[in-house]
């Protein structure tokens, strides 16, 4: 069961990461640095509206899945459908905000005469489709954790694929540009969306939708469960703010771009990592509804392997493959913008082997009903260690300072998890 669910959302989650190179890799080619630097100052604001959706996915299907495990079966009904109400209120008033304030929004991202046109453009269409973005995320989840993770993952794949497709298409053959490559992204949530769709003609589905009143209690319940998976994306938004600001201030859009690169190829493995833990939480929500300690133990102990596994497989090959991954997206062959990127991916790449530890750990808190640990380490990891960090370190080591900054937090982070975790205890008190 484990490597089952495991190996199918980590699947998917590479599907949607190769669609975020594809996307970065024909800006690079069709639109240079400036492209990519836009790119970078845009995803913070997408971070938001993926990470509510998660939020409200893994909040709710949480709670669904310790309900349904305990045979509550009305119950978890209603989690679904306020569930659901509540994320589709929440995309449209994202919609709205796309359609007065991306202007507004890209000149507080730090978007600068080169980069603000494409910027501005980038984030109207993405925040326009902000709804379809939310529900995917929230009814991927819920499909997941009512036993159909293969849909789950073909719903994320066949998005994905037919993302890069309509990339390609939009940005080279039509000419259309920024434009292109975010409309390309925004069709994506519509085409995982109809293929999670086959579920509810399915058999053994649960998901039994009604329209009621929202309960402000339950949806509390919901978003707090899930604050740690929002958290992650705000603080990740934060943090990709934070870095744009300093490393503009030291190396300007050069900086922006070796960055970008980074933060690209970091994007796709630490959702490998994500997909491992998301992976992971109906299994560990099931062990926990039913108080299966030795089940609980298993999955925790194979998912604390499988990440330290991805974390040496993914350093090794990023050590090897460093100049052909830098060549793929600095498409002017800039000689400065290469140098500080392979500093970069060697020195920044090594926190993986903390942050893929912290992901399954902080995802473990919040699938067995402990959402204040959950919550108070996705905190940490966030703003509260690496933001001071990369202040004090950039300004004594200048960018390598900043790769550092990651590499520290994650490292201080697993310290203090490590110190909260025992399974015997968590098991111990709910009897």
């Amino acid at each position: 069961m484990f490597f089952k669910y495991v190996s199918l959302n980590m699947l998917g989650m590479l599907g949607i990461s190769f669609y975020i190179l594809a996307d970065t890799f024909f800006i690079a080619q069709a639109l240079g640095p400036t492209g990519i630097a836009a790119l970078n100052l845009s995803i913070p604001a997408f971070g938001i509206i993926h990470g509510f959706g998660l939020m409200m996915g893994i909040g709710g299907a949480t709670r669904y899945k310790i309900l349904l495990s305990q045979d509550k079966r009305e119950q978890a009904q209603k989690v679904y459908s306020q569930t659901i109400l509540f994320a589709l209120a929440f995309g449209v008033l994202f919609l709205a905000v796309g359609q007065f304030g991306s202007e507004a929004i890209a000149r507080f991202s730090g978007a600068d005469a080169q980069t603000f046109d494409a910027t501005s453009v980038y984030l109207r269409t993405i925040l326009s489709f902000a709804p379809f973005f939310v529900l995917n995320n929230t009814l991927l989840s819920f499909v997941r954790n009512d036993g159909d993770p293969s849909l789950a993952m073909f719903g994320m794949v066949i998005g994905s694929v037919l993302n890069v497709v309509l990339d390609y298409i939009f940005i080279f053959p039509l000419q259309m540009g920024m434009f292109g490559a975010a409309l390309a992204t925004s069709i994506s949530p519509l085409i995982s969306l109809s293929i999670l769709a086959i579920h509810y003609f399915k058999p053994k589905n649960n998901l039994a939708f009604t329209f009621q009143k929202i309960e402000k209690f339950l949806i509390q319940d919901v978003t707090y469960l899930g604050a740690s998976a929002f958290v992650n994306e705000i603080s990740g938004s934060v943090v990709m703010f934070t870095f744009n600001t300093i490393i503009f201030s030291l190396e300007g859009n050069d900086g922006l771009a070796a960055y970008g690169i980074i933060a690209n190829i970091s994007f796709v493995v630490l959702s490998l990592f994500a997909g491992l833990a998301q992976g992971t939480q109906p299994l560990l929500s099931e062990s926990y509804g039913l108080k299966n300690l030795k089940q609980m133990k298993q999955v925790l102990a194979l998912s604390l392997g499988t990440s330290l596994i991805l974390s040496t497989v993914v350093y090794g090959g990023t050590y090897l493959l460093s100049d052909q991954i830098i060549l793929a997206f600095n498409s002017e062959q800039n000689a400065h913008i290469a140098e500080m990127a392979t500093t970069g991916l060697l020195v920044y790449f090594v926190g993986f082997f903390f942050a893929g530890l912290n992901t399954v750990l902080t995802s473990y808190f919040g699938a067995t009903n402990q959402p204040n640990r959950a919550l108070f380490f996705s905190m940490l990891r966030g703003g509260f260690i690496i933001v001071p960090l990369v202040l004090v370190l950039s300004r004594i080591y200048g960018m390598t300072g900043v790769w550092l900054s990651f590499v520290f937090a994650e490292a201080l982070v697993l310290g203090l998890v490590t110190w909260k975790v025992n399974p015997n205890k968590r098991v111990k008190k709910i009897k």
